[in-house]
Protein backbone atom coordinates (compact mmCIF):
# COMPACT_ATOMS: atom_id res chain seq x y z
CA UNK A 1 0.00 0.00 0.00
CA UNK A 2 1.05 3.60 -0.49
CA UNK A 3 2.89 5.73 2.06
CA UNK A 4 1.55 9.14 0.96
CA UNK A 5 -1.40 10.02 -1.28
CA UNK A 6 -1.94 13.45 -2.77
CA UNK A 7 -5.63 14.33 -3.17
CA UNK A 8 -6.07 16.43 -6.30
CA UNK A 9 -9.55 17.71 -5.51
CA UNK A 10 -11.62 19.75 -3.09
CA UNK A 11 -14.86 19.79 -1.10
CA UNK A 12 -16.60 16.74 0.28
CA UNK A 13 -14.84 14.24 -2.00
CA UNK A 14 -11.39 15.41 -0.90
CA UNK A 15 -12.46 15.02 2.72
CA UNK A 16 -13.93 11.59 2.06
CA UNK A 17 -10.68 10.34 0.45
CA UNK A 18 -8.57 11.73 3.29
CA UNK A 19 -10.66 9.84 5.84
CA UNK A 20 -10.16 6.44 4.19
CA UNK A 21 -6.44 7.11 3.82
CA UNK A 22 -6.19 7.91 7.52
CA UNK A 23 -7.93 4.63 8.37
CA UNK A 24 -5.31 2.82 6.28
CA UNK A 25 -2.41 4.66 7.91
CA UNK A 26 -1.62 6.54 4.71
CA UNK A 27 -0.34 10.12 4.96
CA UNK A 28 -2.37 12.63 2.96
CA UNK A 29 -1.52 15.79 1.09
CA UNK A 30 -4.33 18.06 -0.10
CA UNK A 31 -3.79 20.74 -2.73
CA UNK A 32 -5.96 23.82 -2.56
CA UNK A 33 -6.78 27.05 -4.35
CA UNK A 34 -6.64 30.29 -2.38
CA UNK A 35 -10.39 30.37 -1.66
CA UNK A 36 -10.23 26.86 -0.15
CA UNK A 37 -7.58 27.73 2.40
CA UNK A 38 -10.04 27.20 5.27
CA UNK A 39 -11.66 24.03 3.91
CA UNK A 40 -12.30 20.97 6.08
CA UNK A 41 -10.09 18.81 3.85
CA UNK A 42 -7.15 21.19 4.30
CA UNK A 43 -7.61 21.05 8.06
CA UNK A 44 -7.82 17.24 8.26
CA UNK A 45 -4.99 16.36 5.86
CA UNK A 46 -1.47 15.78 7.12
CA UNK A 47 -0.23 18.44 4.75
CA UNK A 48 -1.81 21.08 2.51
CA UNK A 49 -0.17 22.85 -0.41
CA UNK A 50 -1.45 25.92 -2.23
CA UNK A 51 -1.53 25.51 -6.01
CA UNK A 52 -2.95 28.78 -7.23
CA UNK A 53 -5.45 31.63 -6.99
CA UNK A 54 -9.15 31.41 -6.23
CA UNK A 55 -10.32 29.63 -9.36
CA UNK A 56 -11.35 26.21 -10.59
CA UNK A 57 -8.47 26.49 -13.04
CA UNK A 58 -6.07 26.00 -10.14
CA UNK A 59 -7.33 22.42 -9.73
CA UNK A 60 -6.72 21.87 -13.43
CA UNK A 61 -3.11 23.07 -13.27
CA UNK A 62 -1.28 19.81 -13.95
CA UNK A 63 2.28 21.16 -13.47
CA UNK A 64 1.31 22.65 -10.09
CA UNK A 65 -0.30 19.40 -8.92
CA UNK A 66 2.69 17.31 -10.03
CA UNK A 67 5.13 19.71 -8.37
CA UNK A 68 3.14 19.50 -5.12
CA UNK A 69 3.18 15.69 -5.29
CA UNK A 70 6.92 15.55 -5.84
CA UNK A 71 7.71 18.19 -3.23
CA UNK A 72 5.59 16.42 -0.60
CA UNK A 73 6.98 12.95 -1.32
CA UNK A 74 3.66 11.50 -2.44
CA UNK A 75 3.76 8.17 -4.24
CA UNK A 76 0.17 8.26 -5.53
CA UNK A 77 -2.43 10.80 -6.67
CA UNK A 78 -6.17 10.37 -6.13
CA UNK A 79 -8.15 12.68 -8.43
CA UNK A 80 -11.61 12.20 -6.87
CA UNK A 81 -14.28 13.12 -9.42
CA UNK A 82 -14.49 16.08 -11.77
CA UNK A 83 -11.48 18.30 -12.49
CA UNK A 84 -8.58 16.01 -13.57
CA UNK A 85 -10.20 12.67 -12.77
CA UNK A 86 -10.87 11.73 -16.40
CA UNK A 87 -8.02 13.60 -18.07
CA UNK A 88 -5.82 11.00 -19.76
CA UNK A 89 -2.93 13.44 -20.10
CA UNK A 90 -2.89 13.92 -16.33
CA UNK A 91 -2.82 10.16 -15.70
CA UNK A 92 0.04 9.87 -18.20
CA UNK A 93 2.03 12.67 -16.58
CA UNK A 94 1.55 11.04 -13.17
CA UNK A 95 2.86 7.75 -14.53
CA UNK A 96 5.85 9.44 -16.21
CA UNK A 97 6.81 11.05 -12.87
CA UNK A 98 6.63 7.79 -10.95
CA UNK A 99 3.29 8.56 -9.33
CA UNK A 100 0.55 5.96 -9.20
CA UNK A 101 -2.68 7.37 -10.62
CA UNK A 102 -5.69 6.08 -8.68
CA UNK A 103 -7.80 5.19 -11.69
CA UNK A 104 -7.53 3.44 -15.04
CA UNK A 105 -4.43 3.81 -17.19
CA UNK A 106 -4.03 6.77 -19.53
CA UNK A 107 -4.38 4.51 -22.58
CA UNK A 108 -7.64 2.97 -21.37
CA UNK A 109 -8.94 6.40 -20.41
CA UNK A 110 -8.21 7.68 -23.90
CA UNK A 111 -9.98 4.70 -25.45
CA UNK A 112 -13.07 5.42 -23.37
CA UNK A 113 -13.02 9.24 -23.41
CA UNK A 114 -14.71 9.58 -26.76
CA UNK A 115 -18.35 8.56 -26.40
CA UNK A 116 -18.88 7.53 -30.02
CA UNK A 117 -15.73 5.39 -30.21
CA UNK A 118 -16.57 3.88 -26.80
CA UNK A 119 -19.91 2.73 -28.18
CA UNK A 120 -18.13 1.04 -31.08
CA UNK A 121 -15.80 -0.67 -28.61
CA UNK A 122 -18.70 -1.82 -26.43
CA UNK A 123 -20.60 -3.07 -29.45
CA UNK A 124 -17.65 -5.32 -30.29
CA UNK A 125 -17.87 -7.01 -26.88
CA UNK A 126 -21.63 -7.50 -27.07
CA UNK A 127 -22.99 -4.73 -24.84
CA UNK A 128 -26.63 -3.83 -25.76
CA UNK A 129 -26.90 -0.54 -27.65
CA UNK A 130 -29.54 1.90 -28.78
CA UNK A 131 -29.69 2.36 -32.56
CA UNK A 132 -27.78 5.41 -33.69
CA UNK A 133 -24.92 6.77 -35.74
CA UNK A 134 -22.19 4.74 -34.08
CA UNK A 135 -19.45 7.17 -35.10
CA UNK A 136 -19.48 10.96 -35.02
CA UNK A 137 -21.65 12.59 -37.68
CA UNK A 138 -19.88 15.15 -39.85
CA UNK A 139 -22.76 17.14 -41.38
CA UNK A 140 -26.36 18.14 -40.69
CA UNK A 141 -27.44 16.12 -43.73
CA UNK A 142 -25.78 13.01 -42.30
CA UNK A 143 -27.48 13.68 -38.96
CA UNK A 144 -30.85 13.85 -40.73
CA UNK A 145 -30.20 10.56 -42.56
CA UNK A 146 -29.35 8.84 -39.29
CA UNK A 147 -32.41 10.30 -37.55
CA UNK A 148 -34.68 9.22 -40.41
CA UNK A 149 -33.27 5.71 -40.16
CA UNK A 150 -33.58 5.23 -36.37
CA UNK A 151 -36.78 7.24 -35.99
CA UNK A 152 -37.66 10.33 -33.94
CA UNK A 153 -37.13 11.42 -31.26
CA UNK A 154 -33.34 11.29 -31.31
CA UNK A 155 -30.75 12.78 -28.99
CA UNK A 156 -27.61 14.51 -30.26
CA UNK A 157 -24.66 14.21 -27.87
CA UNK A 158 -21.16 15.62 -27.70
CA UNK A 159 -18.59 12.89 -28.32
CA UNK A 160 -16.44 14.35 -25.54
CA UNK A 161 -19.46 15.13 -23.35
CA UNK A 162 -20.16 14.52 -19.70
CA UNK A 163 -21.93 15.96 -16.68
CA UNK A 164 -25.22 16.29 -18.56
CA UNK A 165 -23.80 18.95 -20.88
CA UNK A 166 -23.61 19.01 -24.66
CA UNK A 167 -26.80 17.16 -25.62
CA UNK A 168 -30.08 18.01 -27.34
CA UNK A 169 -33.30 16.05 -27.91
CA UNK A 170 -34.82 16.43 -31.40
CA UNK A 171 -38.42 15.40 -32.06
CA UNK A 172 -38.92 16.24 -35.72
CA UNK A 173 -36.97 16.44 -38.98
CA UNK A 174 -37.59 20.17 -39.22
CA UNK A 175 -35.50 20.77 -36.08
CA UNK A 176 -32.55 18.52 -36.87
CA UNK A 177 -30.28 20.99 -38.68
CA UNK A 178 -30.53 23.75 -36.06
CA UNK A 179 -30.16 21.25 -33.21
CA UNK A 180 -27.12 19.69 -34.86
CA UNK A 181 -25.38 23.04 -35.29
CA UNK A 182 -26.25 24.20 -31.75
CA UNK A 183 -25.01 20.96 -30.20
CA UNK A 184 -21.74 21.19 -32.12
CA UNK A 185 -21.31 24.77 -30.96
CA UNK A 186 -22.03 23.86 -27.33
CA UNK A 187 -19.72 20.84 -27.54
CA UNK A 188 -16.90 23.11 -28.63
CA UNK A 189 -17.67 25.64 -25.90
CA UNK A 190 -17.81 22.99 -23.15
CA UNK A 191 -15.18 20.51 -24.28
CA UNK A 192 -13.15 22.12 -27.10
CA UNK A 193 -14.31 19.22 -29.28
CA UNK A 194 -17.18 19.83 -31.69
CA UNK A 195 -17.82 16.20 -32.71
CA UNK A 196 -21.30 14.85 -31.99
CA UNK A 197 -23.20 11.60 -32.51
CA UNK A 198 -26.86 10.56 -32.59
CA UNK A 199 -28.90 7.81 -31.01
CA UNK A 200 -32.56 7.03 -30.50
CA UNK A 201 -34.04 8.89 -27.54
CA UNK A 202 -36.06 6.83 -25.06
CA UNK A 203 -38.97 8.92 -23.80
CA UNK A 204 -40.07 7.08 -20.66
CA UNK A 205 -36.52 6.23 -19.66
CA UNK A 206 -34.83 5.23 -16.45
CA UNK A 207 -31.16 6.03 -15.95
CA UNK A 208 -29.47 3.05 -14.29
CA UNK A 209 -25.75 2.59 -13.73
CA UNK A 210 -23.64 -0.35 -12.58
CA UNK A 211 -20.67 0.01 -10.25
CA UNK A 212 -17.69 -2.15 -11.19
CA UNK A 213 -14.30 -2.73 -9.57
CA UNK A 214 -11.41 -4.33 -11.45
CA UNK A 215 -7.83 -5.04 -10.46
CA UNK A 216 -4.73 -5.51 -12.58
CA UNK A 217 -4.87 -9.29 -12.27
CA UNK A 218 -7.91 -9.97 -14.40
CA UNK A 219 -10.44 -9.88 -11.57
CA UNK A 220 -13.63 -7.85 -11.62
CA UNK A 221 -16.82 -7.53 -9.59
CA UNK A 222 -20.12 -5.71 -9.98
CA UNK A 223 -21.43 -4.01 -6.85
CA UNK A 224 -25.02 -3.63 -7.95
CA UNK A 225 -26.94 -0.97 -9.79
CA UNK A 226 -28.00 2.57 -8.94
CA UNK A 227 -31.10 4.31 -10.29
CA UNK A 228 -30.22 7.94 -11.09
CA UNK A 229 -33.41 8.87 -12.93
CA UNK A 230 -34.29 11.90 -10.78
CA UNK A 231 -32.54 14.61 -12.77
CA UNK A 232 -32.87 18.19 -13.85
CA UNK A 233 -31.20 19.23 -17.09
CA UNK A 234 -29.56 15.79 -17.22
CA UNK A 235 -27.89 16.32 -13.82
CA UNK A 236 -28.64 13.90 -10.99
CA UNK A 237 -30.40 14.93 -7.79
CA UNK A 238 -31.47 11.66 -6.14
CA UNK A 239 -29.82 8.24 -6.47
CA UNK A 240 -30.85 4.90 -5.04
CA UNK A 241 -30.08 1.22 -4.97
CA UNK A 242 -31.53 -1.21 -5.85
CA UNK A 243 -33.36 0.11 -8.91
CA UNK A 244 -37.11 -0.51 -8.95
CA UNK A 245 -37.33 -0.63 -12.75
CA UNK A 246 -35.41 -3.90 -13.27
CA UNK A 247 -35.92 -7.32 -11.75
CA UNK A 248 -33.06 -9.05 -9.96
CA UNK A 249 -32.24 -11.28 -12.91
CA UNK A 250 -31.91 -8.27 -15.22
CA UNK A 251 -29.83 -6.41 -12.64
CA UNK A 252 -27.49 -9.39 -12.36
CA UNK A 253 -27.18 -9.53 -16.14
CA UNK A 254 -26.34 -5.82 -16.26
CA UNK A 255 -23.55 -6.45 -13.77
CA UNK A 256 -22.20 -9.39 -15.73
CA UNK A 257 -22.19 -7.38 -18.98
CA UNK A 258 -20.42 -4.45 -17.31
CA UNK A 259 -17.68 -6.58 -15.74
CA UNK A 260 -17.08 -8.54 -18.94
CA UNK A 261 -16.77 -5.31 -20.93
CA UNK A 262 -14.49 -3.66 -18.35
CA UNK A 263 -12.11 -6.61 -18.29
CA UNK A 264 -12.16 -6.81 -22.10
CA UNK A 265 -10.77 -3.28 -22.40
CA UNK A 266 -8.22 -3.70 -19.59
CA UNK A 267 -9.99 -1.47 -17.08
CA UNK A 268 -8.43 -1.18 -13.62
CA UNK A 269 -10.07 0.62 -10.70
CA UNK A 270 -13.59 1.81 -9.93
CA UNK A 271 -15.78 2.59 -12.91
CA UNK A 272 -19.43 3.03 -13.73
CA UNK A 273 -21.33 1.68 -16.73
CA UNK A 274 -24.37 3.83 -17.45
CA UNK A 275 -27.48 2.43 -19.12
CA UNK A 276 -30.88 3.66 -20.18
CA UNK A 277 -33.73 1.29 -19.35
CA UNK A 278 -36.81 1.49 -21.57
CA UNK A 279 -40.47 0.82 -20.78
CA UNK A 280 -40.04 -2.90 -21.53
CA UNK A 281 -37.21 -3.21 -18.99
CA UNK A 282 -34.53 -3.64 -21.65
CA UNK A 283 -31.22 -1.91 -20.96
CA UNK A 284 -28.98 -0.09 -23.43
CA UNK A 285 -25.45 1.24 -22.93
CA UNK A 286 -24.86 5.00 -22.65
CA UNK A 287 -21.29 5.56 -21.47
CA UNK A 288 -18.55 4.66 -19.00
CA UNK A 289 -17.40 6.99 -16.23
CA UNK A 290 -13.73 6.28 -15.52
CA UNK A 291 -13.79 7.48 -11.92
CA UNK A 292 -15.52 7.41 -8.58
CA UNK A 293 -19.09 8.70 -8.82
CA UNK A 294 -20.71 11.35 -6.64
CA UNK A 295 -23.37 8.79 -5.70
CA UNK A 296 -20.99 6.00 -4.64
CA UNK A 297 -22.12 6.10 -0.96
CA UNK A 298 -25.43 4.32 -1.69
CA UNK A 299 -23.46 1.34 -3.01
CA UNK A 300 -21.25 1.40 0.08
CA UNK A 301 -24.30 1.44 2.34
CA UNK A 302 -25.84 -1.73 0.90
CA UNK A 303 -22.62 -3.70 0.29
CA UNK A 304 -20.36 -2.59 3.14
CA UNK A 305 -17.54 -2.10 0.62
CA UNK A 306 -15.34 1.00 0.94
CA UNK A 307 -14.84 1.93 -2.72
CA UNK A 308 -11.97 4.31 -2.04
CA UNK A 309 -10.14 1.61 -0.10
CA UNK A 310 -10.53 -0.75 -3.06
CA UNK A 311 -9.36 1.96 -5.45
CA UNK A 312 -6.20 2.39 -3.41
CA UNK A 313 -5.65 -1.36 -3.21
CA UNK A 314 -5.75 -1.99 -6.93
CA UNK A 315 -3.81 1.17 -7.77
CA UNK A 316 -0.98 -0.11 -5.56
CA UNK A 317 -0.96 -3.43 -7.43
CA UNK A 318 -2.90 -5.47 -4.89
CA UNK A 319 -5.83 -7.70 -5.89
CA UNK A 320 -9.43 -6.90 -5.06
CA UNK A 321 -10.33 -7.92 -1.52
CA UNK A 322 -13.41 -9.84 -2.74
CA UNK A 323 -14.84 -12.07 -5.42
CA UNK A 324 -18.29 -11.71 -6.91
CA UNK A 325 -19.58 -14.51 -4.69
CA UNK A 326 -18.48 -12.49 -1.63
CA UNK A 327 -20.64 -9.49 -2.50
CA UNK A 328 -23.87 -9.30 -0.49
CA UNK A 329 -26.62 -6.75 -0.90
CA UNK A 330 -28.57 -5.74 2.18
CA UNK A 331 -31.63 -3.50 2.12
CA UNK A 332 -31.91 -0.24 0.20
CA UNK A 333 -30.15 3.11 0.25
CA UNK A 334 -31.10 6.52 -1.14
CA UNK A 335 -28.98 9.65 -1.56
CA UNK A 336 -30.02 13.27 -1.99
CA UNK A 337 -27.61 15.95 -3.17
CA UNK A 338 -28.11 19.06 -1.05
CA UNK A 339 -27.00 22.00 -3.17
CA UNK A 340 -26.61 25.65 -2.24
CA UNK A 341 -29.15 26.72 -4.84
CA UNK A 342 -32.50 28.50 -4.93
CA UNK A 343 -35.18 26.26 -6.51
CA UNK A 344 -37.55 29.26 -6.68
CA UNK A 345 -35.16 31.03 -9.06
CA UNK A 346 -34.34 28.20 -11.42
CA UNK A 347 -31.77 26.60 -9.11
CA UNK A 348 -29.38 29.54 -9.32
CA UNK A 349 -26.33 28.95 -7.05
CA UNK A 350 -26.33 30.88 -3.75
CA UNK A 351 -22.81 30.82 -2.29
CA UNK A 352 -22.10 32.64 0.95
CA UNK A 353 -20.96 32.25 4.53
CA UNK A 354 -22.71 29.60 6.62
CA UNK A 355 -23.69 31.30 9.85
CA UNK A 356 -25.28 28.07 11.06
CA UNK A 357 -24.66 24.58 9.75
CA UNK A 358 -26.10 21.56 11.53
CA UNK A 359 -26.40 18.16 9.87
CA UNK A 360 -28.75 15.26 10.65
CA UNK A 361 -27.71 12.06 12.37
CA UNK A 362 -29.12 8.89 13.81
CA UNK A 363 -28.93 5.19 12.93
CA UNK A 364 -28.27 4.21 9.31
CA UNK A 365 -27.71 7.78 8.11
CA UNK A 366 -24.58 9.17 6.47
CA UNK A 367 -23.81 12.78 5.58
CA UNK A 368 -20.82 13.53 3.37
CA UNK A 369 -20.11 17.25 3.57
CA UNK A 370 -17.32 19.78 3.76
CA UNK A 371 -19.56 22.42 5.31
CA UNK A 372 -19.34 23.79 8.85
CA UNK A 373 -20.56 26.83 10.77
CA UNK A 374 -18.48 29.77 9.61
CA UNK A 375 -17.51 28.15 6.30
CA UNK A 376 -17.49 30.52 3.36
CA UNK A 377 -18.70 28.73 0.23
CA UNK A 378 -16.71 29.98 -2.76
CA UNK A 379 -18.61 31.03 -5.87
CA UNK A 380 -16.08 29.42 -8.22
CA UNK A 381 -17.17 25.81 -7.88
CA UNK A 382 -20.04 23.35 -8.03
CA UNK A 383 -22.83 24.17 -5.56
CA UNK A 384 -22.89 20.70 -3.91
CA UNK A 385 -22.85 21.22 -0.15
CA UNK A 386 -23.81 17.87 1.36
CA UNK A 387 -24.77 14.38 0.30
CA UNK A 388 -27.30 12.79 2.64
CA UNK A 389 -27.69 9.02 2.47
CA UNK A 390 -30.13 6.82 4.37
CA UNK A 391 -30.30 3.03 4.56
CA UNK A 392 -33.35 0.94 5.32
CA UNK A 393 -34.33 -2.73 5.23
CA UNK A 394 -36.45 -1.83 2.21
CA UNK A 395 -36.98 1.16 -0.09
CA UNK A 396 -39.96 2.59 1.79
CA UNK A 397 -38.05 2.62 5.07
CA UNK A 398 -35.02 4.24 3.45
CA UNK A 399 -37.18 6.95 1.86
CA UNK A 400 -39.01 7.69 5.10
CA UNK A 401 -35.76 7.91 7.03
CA UNK A 402 -34.12 10.17 4.44
CA UNK A 403 -37.05 12.56 4.21
CA UNK A 404 -37.17 12.80 7.99
CA UNK A 405 -33.44 13.46 8.29
CA UNK A 406 -33.45 16.12 5.61
CA UNK A 407 -35.79 18.05 7.89
CA UNK A 408 -33.10 18.09 10.59
CA UNK A 409 -30.69 20.24 8.58
CA UNK A 410 -30.13 23.75 9.88
CA UNK A 411 -28.35 25.81 7.26
CA UNK A 412 -28.44 29.60 7.48
CA UNK A 413 -26.35 32.40 6.08
CA UNK A 414 -26.82 35.71 4.28
CA UNK A 415 -28.28 34.97 0.86
CA UNK A 416 -27.78 31.21 1.20
CA UNK A 417 -30.58 28.95 -0.03
CA UNK A 418 -30.61 25.17 -0.33
CA UNK A 419 -32.56 22.52 -2.21
CA UNK A 420 -33.66 20.69 0.96
CA UNK A 421 -37.33 21.62 0.76
CA UNK A 422 -37.44 20.71 -2.91
CA UNK A 423 -35.81 17.35 -2.24
CA UNK A 424 -38.32 16.54 0.49
CA UNK A 425 -41.10 17.23 -2.01
CA UNK A 426 -39.47 14.83 -4.48
CA UNK A 427 -39.23 12.09 -1.85
CA UNK A 428 -42.93 12.55 -1.02
CA UNK A 429 -44.11 12.60 -4.63
CA UNK A 430 -46.51 9.67 -5.20
CA UNK A 431 -45.03 8.79 -8.59
CA UNK A 432 -41.54 8.62 -7.10
CA UNK A 433 -42.75 6.77 -3.99
CA UNK A 434 -44.39 4.23 -6.24
CA UNK A 435 -41.19 3.68 -8.20
CA UNK A 436 -42.94 4.70 -11.42
CA UNK A 437 -40.82 7.78 -12.14
CA UNK A 438 -38.67 8.39 -15.21
CA UNK A 439 -36.07 11.00 -16.10
CA UNK A 440 -38.93 13.45 -16.73
CA UNK A 441 -40.07 13.43 -13.07
CA UNK A 442 -38.77 16.90 -12.17
CA UNK A 443 -40.21 18.43 -15.32
CA UNK A 444 -43.55 16.72 -14.66
CA UNK A 445 -43.60 17.95 -11.05
CA UNK A 446 -42.81 21.51 -12.14
CA UNK A 447 -45.51 21.43 -14.81
CA UNK A 448 -48.07 20.17 -12.27
CA UNK A 449 -47.17 22.95 -9.82
CA UNK A 450 -47.49 25.59 -12.54
CA UNK A 451 -50.85 24.20 -13.62
CA UNK A 452 -52.11 24.18 -10.02
CA UNK A 453 -50.92 27.76 -9.50
CA UNK A 454 -52.90 28.98 -12.52
CA UNK A 455 -56.06 26.98 -11.87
Amino acid sequence: MFDTVLVANRGEIALRIVRTCRELGIRTVVVYAADDRDSAAVELADRAISIGPASGRSYLNIPAVIEAAQWSGADAVHPGYGFLSEVADFAEVCESHGLAFVGPSASVMRDLADKSSTKALMREVGVPMLPGSGDAVETADEAKRVADRVGYPVIIKASAGGGGRGMRVVRSAGDIERAYQETRSNAWAFFRDSRVYLERYVEAARHVEVQVLCDGRGNGVALGERDCSVQRRHQKLVEETPATCVDRATAARMGEVAVEAALAVGYVGAGTFEFVVDEDGDFHFIEINCRLQVEHPVTEMVTGVDLVREQLRVASGEPLSMRQSDVEFRGAAVECRVNAEDPERGFVPTPGTLREFRTPGGPFVRVDTHGYAGYRMPASYDSLLAKTIAWGPDRAAALDRLRCRLGEFRIEGPGVCTTIGFLRDVLADPVFRGGRHTTSLIQDMTTSEQTAAHS
